[in-house]
């Protein structure tokens, strides 16, 4: 969201400390400001700050730009305060629960019941916290707007404060209700929660001197605020707990590493925090369907059959087997069923038919041989071997990969994913600042390496072909959509990036090759990680002549370089690691085709749907559709 006049924004415990500062810095933004809290004298202070800010603003608004509102937010009267600011601004954008107290007693040695004590202070910075955001979400629910809430932590809600353990069981309450609120966001609604360390206030200064320097100070309060503004802005964050030190600055808690041991990812972009084991329910089959090779052609229809084969059981030492939920489709899966990849095979060709097809797919652990200790059935798995296009696989127990679970944006990471990840890092060595070309964006890698180059801090330009695929890449984040179909991809490139591209992605070939080859700017370097356009065709993969190749590269010191995702297989498991926090927390979307393949039989379909030039995002088949309606109810 962004920052702008005319915005209006409900702060609770706005009348001193954190809050102040808080209404004087949106003010300071031309928003407007109601300001919740029980000291009537500090609050008529503030809003009068508010409205001498907003005047710069706005003149003759025909309504206050600041409002105070005397509250306990522990009352029933606090229904009101929100009521109030809705009809007086028409809606609420902004929410900021801020109103916050420590507890002096010692909740062991209270004789009282706690009413006025410990108990308090849980009403005030726990109870209140949840009534305040459960009003917010309803303003902004009935009014059908999008909105931001910012729940105050603590860091005494990270880790224990040992002198105030009240305190910091309620800020860790705050914490973990604000995070289980991510999922708010498909309603445009982001709840966050921001956790500072102890701030010069007058709360702030209870703490004591001695135990401030040992934490390395105070934070300083416009750290806070633009903590609190990164987090209204910023609109991958939903859920997020950002943590304020002064040792180690500002960084989001959990950490990936700490994330990963309970994060489980879901169909959607929204986290969940619950264990995913799946039970299959019923005895293995004495045999399974799988597609395999019987005839080397690039026409992957006329190459593949459906065969039907024993399930040897037990299970070999070692192995697993994995029940096939969903497999990935990709290009080279024509140059597959043609041998290509067999090429440095001594044997003929001929003798190695017939052989299984697919090279991904996730699904769950049916079973497990001997000495197989670190996995268990019903785990989600994923493999990236050859034979992903069968109903079940048997491979050795390393070359499993788990997962949070089974879905196809699971399927999307691995060639895809990974090839977008480990190409643009290891061969574009990719920095930021840079110019990165992508060609064929749309399509199950391309999307990936888009969104990353752009992280990276990089200027992107993607092509495609088609209105909805350039739809898709702006929603990506792409700088500059080139639609094929309505530009000259040679005139842009040459009138609009006229010092060259930095780093190009590519994986169309042909014409399109030369093109990028052309615009490559100095010590330039172009990744080949395919060639789709020349893959099809009466006679195959068929080399095309590049004379004068050395030549341009020589002379403006730039580097062409293929790419072949299994010959960097030791690093798949840490660039996968890295694709599913940047997943978990909003940073990479996952696009799917939104085309339908449900069983083997459609698989040849849907190879020939990835070449037709219509597909958009990765294409995936889902093997078993009656264990996706299953899946889907839990």
């Amino acid at each position: 969201m962004e920052l702008k006049p005319g915005l209006s924004a409900l702060v609770t415990g706005g009348a001193s400390g954190i809050g102040k500062a808080l209404c004087l810095a949106l003010a300071a933004k031309g928003i407007f400001v109601t300001i919740v809290d029980f000291s009537e004298e500090k609050g008529k202070e503030v809003a009068s700050l508010v409205e001498i800010e907003n005047s710069k603003f706005h003149q003759n608004l025909g309504f206050p730009s600041a409002i105070f509102v005397k509250c306990d937010v522990t009352s029933l009267n606090l229904n009101l305060a929100f009521e109030k600011h809705v009809s007086t601004y028409g809606g609420l954008d902004i929410c900021i629960n801020n109103a916050g107290i420590a507890n002096t007693a010692l909740f062991w040695k209270d004789q009282t019941d706690g009413t006025k004590t410990w108990k308090h202070t849980i009403n005030v910075n726990l109870v209140a916290v949840i009534d305040c955001t459960r009003l917010a979400i309803k303003s902004m629910q009935a009014l059908q707007k999008p909105g931001v809430i910012i729940n105050m932590g603590s860091s005494a809600g990270l880790y224990p404060m040992y002198i105030d353990p009240i305190y910091s069981a309620t800020k860790g309450g705050v914490v973990m209700f604000t995070r289980s609120l991510a999922p708010y966001r498909r309603q445009g609604i982001r709840v966050n929660v921001l956790c500072p360390e102890f701030v010069q206030t007058e709360m702030g200064e209870k703490a004591g001197a001695k135990y401030i320097t040992l934490l390395g100070g105070y934070v300083q309060m416009e750290n806070v605020v633009k903590g609190a503004f990164d987090l209204i802005v910023d609109e991958s964050r939903a859920g997020s707990c950002l943590w304020i030190t002064n040792r180690r600055g500002m960084e989001y808690w959990p950490g990936p590493a700490e994330e990963a041991k309970y994060l489980v990812l879901s169909s959607s972009s929204s986290r969940r925090k619950i264990s995913f084991r799946a039970p299959l329910g019923a005895q293995l089959p004495q045999s399974f369907e799988k597609v395999v090779v019987h005839k080397l052609t690039h026409n992957f229809r006329d190459a593949t059959h459906i065969v039907r084969t024993p399930l040897k059981l037990p299970i070999e030492s070692g192995h697993v087997l994995l029940k096939i939920i969903y497999a990935g489709v990709n290009a080279s899966d024509v140059n597959f069923s043609s041998g290509r990849y067999f090429l440095g095979n001594k044997k003929d060709l001929s003798s190695l038919l017939p052989f299984d097809a697919g090279f991904e797919a996730v699904g769950i652990i049916a079973a497990v041989g001997d000495s197989v200790s670190n996995l268990e059935v019903g785990t989600p798995a994923a493999i990236m071997v050859y034979g992903g296009y069968a109903e079940f696989m048997t491979v050795p127990s390393k070359h499993i990969l788990p997962i949070g679970r089974p879905d196809p944006e699971v399927v999307a990471m691995l060639t895809s994913g990974l090839t977008a990840s480990i190409a643009l890092e290891k061969v574009g060595q990719m920095e930021s600042g840079q110019v990165v070309l992508v060609t064929a964006a749309a399509g199950g890698t391309g999307q990936f390496a888009v969104q990353l180059a752009k992280l990276a801090g990089n200027k992107v330009v993607a092509t495609c072909g088609g209105k909805e695929k350039a739809r898709l890449l702006k929603d990506l984040g792409v700088d500059r959509v080139i639609d094929y179909k309505t530009e000259d991809i040679k005139t842009v490139l040459k009138n609009e990036f006229p010092k060259g591209v930095d780093i190009v992605y590519e994986s169309v070939g042909g014409d399109m090759f030369d093109m990028c080859l052309n615009a490559l700017a100095i010590r330039g370097r172009l990744i080949v990680i395919g060639m789709i356009s020349q893959y099809q065709g009466e006679h195959g993969w068929k080399p095309k002549n590049y004379p004068g190749l050395v030549e341009k590269l020589l002379t403006k010191s730039q580097s062409v370089a293929g790419f072949f995702l299994p010959q960097y297989s030791y690093l798949w498991k840490e660039h996968l690691a890295r694709q599913f926090d940047l997943y978990s927390s909003g940073k990479l979307k996952v696009a799917i085709d939104p085309k339908r393949f449900l069983g083997l039989h459609s698989v040849p379909d849907a190879v020939e749907h990835l070449h037709s030039g219509r597909s958009s995002g990765k294409v995936v088949v889902c093997i078993d559709s009656t264990f996706e309606q299953k899946m889907a109810k839990l």
